[in-house]
């Protein structure tokens, strides 16, 4: 039972990566860097984009959404879809959902 319930473990600990948070926030916030141009990491208040303070609790925004946006682009915000690799947008959205 003991080695059962290890294995169970070790196997949840294994795909944690795939199913549980993706990137570090520490690396997102040098990716943000770029985004402070036009957007304000520490307030609601707009800059050129909208401030991005609280987009993942009072916004409600979901990290499909956000990934969208960073992809496409849209009102006037390039598209970063070839700009940026995987996991360099999986860090930035680990460091907006710490916003």
């Amino acid at each position: 039972m003991q080695r059962l319930a290890f294995l169970i473990c070790g196997l949840s600990l294994a795909l944690a990566p795939a199913f549980g948070a993706k990137g570090d926030p520490a690396k997102g916030k040098a990716v943000f860097e770029q985004c402070g141009v036009c957007h304000n990491a520490d307030s609601n208040e707009k800059k050129m984009g909208p401030g991005l303070k609280g987009l993942f609790t009072t916004k409600k925004a979901t990290e499909a959404k956000v990934r969208h946006r960073i992809d496409e682009g849209g009102n006037g915000m390039p598209a970063y879809k070839d700009m940026l690799s995987a996991e360099e947008k999986d860090n930035l959205i680990a460091y907006l959902k710490t916003l």
